[in-house]
């Protein structure tokens, strides 16, 4: 009964593999179109090997690598179910899956050099290989008939008790390695060290500001609540950071003084400057603003190695509203693309900062503080930057606001990012329980492994970048384990019988 069904299901594969590869060419054009849109390619008139390495000098942030890998797993499926069909050894439709998609993706990245509105990232190749695999991975769980409980407990059920402890121990690294993942969604390792610092404008000159900025502090650490209010008090104590201090701009009389500063640096005016001068310090609009002749290299550098910074600065704006959001200082390159960037959108402080998680224009998690430009006077702002969280102090240590990356990403988009991270968890928790042989080291894997993975993140994330302990961020990823194991164990149980 089994062979005939088993016969039947190969007959009926190749039948199917005329659909399977139209499904297969749809992926794959459905990819160039997610990729390459809108195909408006513009290419020099010279071009060597060396631009390719220099266009590639990017980095892709935490939303875009979950995008990624979703994108190409719908081939890696088609595609596996093509190479099932033509009786192909599982080792070698791993390995041909994924270098097909690792090399379409390099053949994307290639052509999103000629795309002005695409950036080519190294590591989308990597995350486009996983999702080609996480594919073939779902079509084997789906559509292979050995996946069964039967053929898991021969395969697998095999191996000694110690081969079972070592894959189990495989299956806590795992959960580590994933966890260590989630810890460099918030550092600064992703920032980009040819951008300028520009006051009052965009690097592109569209976004301006109208008002006074008179001190600007820089330093690669984030200062302490008692540095805070010596801060409040005399903003010359930041002399006292020493070597940490990477930038001190005084913005007085004719501009720019440095005090002797050589690790930043000089700043010059840009459009049609005047020769007024005021008590408050520089004065910039759509006319005049500043930026550094050079990029800030050094000062990018050494706050994306610490991946923590403090930033001071006094500001007085000219009008309570202004959008753009209205550019007050900023360390960018365009307007979609930047370090950090200060901001005044209506009578708020829009605060922008690239990492993984808030993406190259640090804009996908909002930090906007409200009514804090809501009359002319000048205020003096401080903001630090530590383990994922920020701290914005406007005049006085009382006066401030708390925001940690973690627990701004938006609930569809946990759901997501926990899905990718839980849903491999129970596939191998499934196998694992399967593979036992005894009843009770089975019940103990169960109940380990569905609590463990969840348990240790949390933990880690809590530890490492100060959020608050969330309980519902630990049910959602024992219930995504618990829910992908018993869904594939009932499978299992139902091909078999």
């Amino acid at each position: 009964m089994n062979r005939h069904q088993h016969g039947s299901q190969t007959s009926t594969d190749r039948k199917l593999t005329p659909i399977t590869l139209l499904m297969i060419l749809t992926s794959i054009l459905l990819i160039l179109l997610a990729t390459l849109y809108p195909l408006n390619f513009s290419f020099p008139d010279s071009f060597t090997f060396s631009d390719i390495f220099i266009n590639f000098n990017n980095v892709s942030n935490f939303e875009d690598q979950v995008n990624n890998v979703l994108l190409f797993m719908p081939l890696g499926f088609c595609f596996s179910s093509y190479l099932q069909s033509q009786k192909i050894k599982i080792t070698l439709q791993i390995l041909i899956i994924i270098l097909t998609s690792a090399g379409l993706s390099f053949i994307v990245e290639l052509l999103q050099i000629f795309l002005p509105s695409r950036v080519p990232t190294p590591s989308d190749v990597i995350n486009n290989s996983l999702g080609g695999f996480f594919g073939w991975l779902c079509f084997y769980i789906w559509n292979y008939q050995s996946f069964t409980h039967t053929n898991i407990t021969r395969v697998y059920g095999r191996h000694s008790r110690k081969q079972i402890i070592a894959f189990s121990l495989g299956y806590i690294f795992l959960t580590f390695l994933i966890a260590f993942f989630w810890q460099n969604t918030t550092n600064l390792s992703n920032w980009n060290f040819n951008y300028p610092l520009i006051i009052g404008n965009e690097y592109t000159g569209d976004r301006p500001w109208q008002g006074y900025v008179s001190k600007i502090y820089i330093a690669d650490k984030a200062i302490s609540p008692n540095e805070v209010i010596q801060g409040f008090i005399n903003s010359d104590s930041f002399n006292n950071l020493g070597d940490s201090l990477l930038a001190n701009y005084q913005l007085q009389g004719k501009c720019c003084y440095q005090e002797n500063f050589s690790k930043t640096p000089k700043l010059m005016w840009q459009g049609q400057p005047s020769n007024r001068q005021y008590d408050r310090g520089v004065f910039v609009d759509s006319s005049q603003w500043l930026q550094t002749v050079n990029p800030v290299t050094y000062l990018s550098k050494s706050i994306s190695k610490k991946s923590e910074f403090m930033l001071s600065t006094t500001v007085a704006t000219a009008k309570t509203e202004q959008i753009g959001p209205a550019r007050i200082i900023s360390i960018s390159g365009s307007s979609l693309r930047r370090n950090l960037t200060l901001s005044q959108q209506g009578n708020a402080l829009d605060f922008r900062l690239r990492t993984p998680l808030t993406g190259e224009n640090g804009s996908d998690l909002k930090l906007l503080i409200p009514n804090i430009f809501i009359d002319t006077k000048p205020h003096q702002i401080i903001i630090t930057y530590s383990r994922a969280t920020i701290q914005v102090y406007v005049d006085k240590l009382q006066n401030y606001y708390s925001f940690n990356l973690l627990d701004l990403i938006p609930k569809h988009q946990k759901l997501v990012y926990y899905s990718l991270t839980f849903i491999p968890f129970g596939l191998s928790l499934a196998i694992l329980t399967l593979a036992s042989r005894s009843l009770i080291s089975s019940r103990l894997l169960v109940a380990t492994g569905i609590l463990l993975p969840s348990l240790i993140l949390e933990f880690i994330l809590v530890s490492d970048s100060g959020k608050s302990l969330s309980v519902k961020n630990l049910l959602l990823g024992i219930l995504l384990t618990a829910g992908t194991m018993l869904i594939l164990k009932v499978r299992a149980k139902l091909l078999y019988s």
